[in-house]
């Protein structure tokens, strides 16, 4: 479903498992990023009235799971300590040129935030899967649901702001490079490294 083209090692789930503070905390950040970025969607593209009703849930939504994981976090007795430079996110936001029309512009966003969520999708339920502490995995098994639902959302404004033809062709050659990109950096404690 996703169409990622290359899974993930079932293995990351044990460097997860061995590292679930880096995790945890890493995936903090990952909330907070995506709410970020709902809200600069809504900043940059006020005219998109349906995309902007789309991504104030959106932006409420990754809050309140930043929120769950940073208690979590603290149940855990660990705390947030820095934010690292997200590799994965900017070798991807390598592949579009840089200018063109701001509707380009918008489709390439899109199709890159709809990326990462379905990379997040598949981590989640790997985690899900293969993590021993029930309770976490459950917790990455609720918020899969969530990431899947948002990779579908922003294909699909993809899709509906972008030739239909053109859209899906480079959403399968985005595809195609971020499978190379997983394979430098599928062994990292970070969710999507």
């Amino acid at each position: 479903m996703l169409g990622l083209k290359l899974p993930t090692d079932p293995r990351w789930a044990d460097i997860a498992e061995k590292n679930i503070e880096d995790i945890l905390v890493d995936h903090a950040y990952c909330e907070q990023k995506a709410a970020s970025t709902a809200i600069s969607l809504i900043v940059t593209y006020p005219e998109y009235s349906e995309l902007v009703t789309a991504m104030t849930a959106l932006a409420r939504e990754e809050m309140g799971h930043f929120k769950m994981v940073h208690d979590r976090l603290l149940k855990m007795g660990f705390s947030m300590g820095w934010d690292r430079k997200d590799e994965y996110v900017l070798k991807l936001r390598e592949f579009f040129p840089k200018g063109g029309s701001r509707s380009t512009q918008l489709v390439h966003r899109l199709l890159i935030a709809g990326l990462i969520e379905a990379r997040s999708c598949e981590r989640f339920r790997l985690l899900s899967e293969e993590l021993e502490d029930k309770e976490l995995a459950k917790f990455y098994r609720d918020l899969m649901v969530s990431e899947a639902n948002h990779y579908t959302m922003f294909l699909k404004f993809a899709r509906q702001y972008g030739d239909r033809e053109t859209v899906d062709k480079k959403w399968q050659d985005l595809l195609e490079f971020e499978g190379a990109i997983m394979k430098d950096l599928g062994e990292n404690e970070s969710i999507h490294g």
